[in-house]
Parts: C-alpha cells; structure tokens; sequence
C-alpha cells in the first residue's frame, strides 16, 4: 500500500512499488491532462501519446474506411517504441505518469478496421513480440458521449471536429467491456463526468489521498466519501 499523501500541491515522489502510473479511457475524457498534474506532484516522469505525429490521423477522420489501418499500424509502432523507454527509467528509480497502455491499441484496431484488416493487424501485433511493463496502477476515466464530444471540440483540433458521436459511443462501450474484466492490475475507476480532477482542487486532493491507499482490485473513487 502506498504511503498516504496530504499536500498533492506540493511535489511528491512516487514510492518505490508505484513506479508506473496510466490514465486510461475514450477520447475526449482527459487522459493527458491528469497525467500531467499526477507527474508533477509525483516527481515522474511524463510519456504521453502523440497524436500529431500521426501523418495518416487527419485522413483518416475526413475517411476512415481508406485509412484505418495504417493509421492504427503508426500508433501501434509509435506506442511499442515509447514503452521501450520505461524499462531504463524504472531501473533509474524514476517514476513514470502515461496517458496511455498499449492494450489499448487492439482495441481500437477493433474498432476501427474490417475483417481482413483487423487479422493482419493480429498477425503483426503478435509478431511483434512487445514485452509492454505492467502498470502499478490504472486509472480508468468514464464519461457519456455528449460530455466526450463537447470535451473534444471545445479543444478545438481541427481533424477533430465534427467527430462521430455513434463512433464515441462504440469507443465507450469497448473500454467499458474491456474494463469490466480487467484483473491485470490494480484499477481506479472515476467518473469524470461528475469529478473534475484537474480543475477541482478538492477533487484533487480527494484522489491523490485516494491513489495512496490502493493496494489491489478494482476501486471507484467518490470525493464525497473521500471528505469523511
């Protein structure tokens, strides 16, 4: 069980059984923004996603049938090679905040690719032979698709808006299908439709004391229990 933090404003190092911390969850629900403040105040290190690298995303959103695959392929080359890092900053004693986990990539490839697309991505996905680290803690962010889709395009990325809200709901469904069996580590549910992690202060420090006290299982944080 992890050391209980009282002043999440204050930076704090990551003890030396929670080395690997991902935030998870559909697009829109702010994945990046919480790995963000949870890296400053854990004294980690930060590896986010890179979308923008991506030269086949913005294609594949104005045509999603011609260029679903080699944009997931990018993502998943991408995200094997960023994983390669983790290993030589856990054996630097440094801690590590992600906005992503590589299980997520078949996910999408699920849902995005045809038939045959789909069983060539396996085939190169189990040839791969990926050796991902296991997370110490996942952390699984929720929220209805009106709330993701107002999320998205009030950041205003431009191959963003206009996004598909029946493909946000199905993206919603597989991470809550994918989550439902998860016993691969210990995992923190949060609806943030409802808690606002990043801008509520409380909120914050409500999940930071909460982070400190998992030890094993599934979880759901409350900030409203958390005050009592």
């Amino acid at each position: 069980m992890l050391p209980v933090l009282t002043a999440p404003e204050s930076s704090t190092a990551l003890p030396a059984d929670a080395k690997y911390i991902v935030i998870e969850g559909p697009i829109g629900v702010g994945k990046s923004s919480l790995a963000r403040k949870l890296a400053a105040t854990f004294k980690a290190d930060l590896l986010l996603e890179q979308p923008a690298e991506n030269p086949f995303l913005e294609r594949f959103y104005e045509a999603p049938g011609q260029h679903a695959l080699a944009t997931q392929l990018f993502f998943l080359f991408q995200r094997v090679e960023q994983l390669k890092e983790i290993s030589g900053a856990t054996y630097r004693g440094v801690g590590r905040v992600a906005d992503f986990m590589l299980e997520k990539d078949p996910l999408f490839a699920q849902l995005t690719l045809d038939q045959d697309e789909y069983q060539l991505y396996k085939q190169v996905y189990q040839n791969l032979q990926i050796s991902a680290p296991i997370p110490d803690l996942v952390i699984y962010l929720q929220a209805p698709t009106p709330v993701l889709l107002e999320r998205v395009n009030k950041r205003r990325v431009k191959y963003e808006m206009g996004m598909d809200a029946d493909y946000l709901s199905r993206l919603g469904d597989v991470y809550t299908t994918f989550f439902h069996s998860y016993k691969r580590t210990p995992l923190l549910i949060i609806n943030a439709a409802e808690i606002n992690p990043v801008d509520n202060e409380q909120h914050y420090a409500a999940l930071v004391r909460h982070i400190s006290r998992i030890d094993a299982g599934k979880h759901y944080f409350n900030p409203m229990v958390e005050a009592f």
